[in-house]
């Protein structure tokens, strides 16, 4: 049986999900809202976060991402937070045009032909999570390649900044995989791969 790609994401309500943790994650084209997740605190969020760690066995990241997980996790005390130990533990692939230095134990660096390397990951690990990594989640979800989509939504409304479904499509229909869970801040909002968009008229019976 085949590993599960999971993308682990956290999106305002009008979906940008560009620098949630700090001022200066990810500044890209001037975005001036970094950090914007950190005032708004939910005990579910963390919960359903450590249980997704519970069973995680492999991290596949985009280059920004690596580069600030790889600046900060292993300087943390294992003993103190279990992220930290199973971020450091657990095997590393990134995804890069170029051919930057993966100095945190564990790192590869996956070849360009992406769909070839999910395939490849999902035959190596149970389940592979994308933390982050804006751009590379955008991708894998455009092309279909991942099974879940942890979508944390934010009751935040920013306008600028990147999204997971930019306006210049691809169309993309997707399946509600549970019922949304929320603390009172966040909802989760977990989705699969579903069936192609399609249109109907609700004024007839010609509905999808």
């Amino acid at each position: 049986m085949s590993g599960r790609i999971v993308i682990d994401l956290f999106s305002t309500l009008d979906g940008v999900v560009q620098g949630p943790g700090g001022p200066e994650e990810d500044v890209e084209g001037g975005f001036a809202y970094g950090g914007w997740q950190a005032p708004l605190l939910d005990d579910a969020v963390g919960e359903q976060v450590m249980a997704g760690m519970s069973e995680m066995d492999a991290l596949l990241l985009g280059r920004k991402t690596y580069d600030i997980f790889a600046g900060y996790w292993p300087t943390q005390d294992e003993r103190d937070t279990d992220v930290a130990r199973t971020f450091n533990r657990i095997p590393k692939y990134v995804v890069s045009r170029g051919a930057p230095r993966l100095d945190w134990e564990g790192s590869t660096l996956v070849g360009p032909d992406l769909t070839a390397e999910v395939a490849a990951l999902r035959e190596r690990h149970a389940s592979v999570h994308v933390v982050g990594s804006a751009e590379l989640a955008r991708t894998l979800v455009a092309r279909r390649l991942f099974d879940v989509l942890n979508l944390w939504v934010y009751p935040v409304v920013l306008g600028p900044g990147k999204r997971l479904f930019p306006d210049d499509g691809p169309s993309l229909g997707l399946r509600l995989l549970q019922p949304p869970v929320s603390g009172g801040v966040a909802v989760l909002l977990r989705y699969g791969p579903g069936e192609e968009v399609r249109t109907g008229d609700m004024t007839t019976d010609d509905r999808p």
